[in-house]
């Protein structure tokens, strides 16, 4: 019996518990574009150090749970440009967007912020329509 959505069940758990932590703990919103953006632009040096824990968190911990999991199929493509593609468009979006789906999706729904209600319908929409448009009508992925 086919059981990977236990994991996207307990990954899901995991990013809202950090989430509520990150609020709870310094009063401010977890979205990671605007933790590393703010590291790259230098508008969160005041809060440098705990900007840096939680980049430095975002790789150890993935690394720490390889013990545990035994295969995963995330169906990603092995095509270099078209993930380098992917990462720029979501980079961009996330600025254009003021945040992505950590700080939208996750932490603005959950809050009932109207802004991060919009925002998620409208990237979500958007990659079901790049996904139909690329595997769908061109054939790409």
């Amino acid at each position: 019996m086919e059981q990977d959505w236990i994991m996207g069940l307990i990954g899901g758990l995991l990013i809202g518990l950090a989430g509520a932590v990150y609020l709870l703990g310094n009063g401010r919103i977890m979205g990671a574009s605007g933790i590393i953006g703010g590291l790259i632009d230098g508008t969160g040096r005041s809060a440098w150090k705990e900007r840096a824990v939680f980049l430095v968190a975002l790789v150890i911990v993935p690394l720490l749970m390889v013990p545990f999991v035994t295969e995963s199929d995330t169906h990603l493509t092995q095509n270099p440009i078209l993930l380098i593609l992917a990462g720029l468009l979501v980079g961009i979006g996330t600025r254009v967007a003021n945040g992505c789906t950590s700080g939208h999706g996750v932490c603005g729904i959950s809050r009932l912020s109207p802004r991060g209600i919009v925002a998620t319908i409208i990237y979500i929409g958007a990659g079901g329509v790049t996904v139909a448009l690329l595997r769908h009508a061109l054939g790409v992925i």
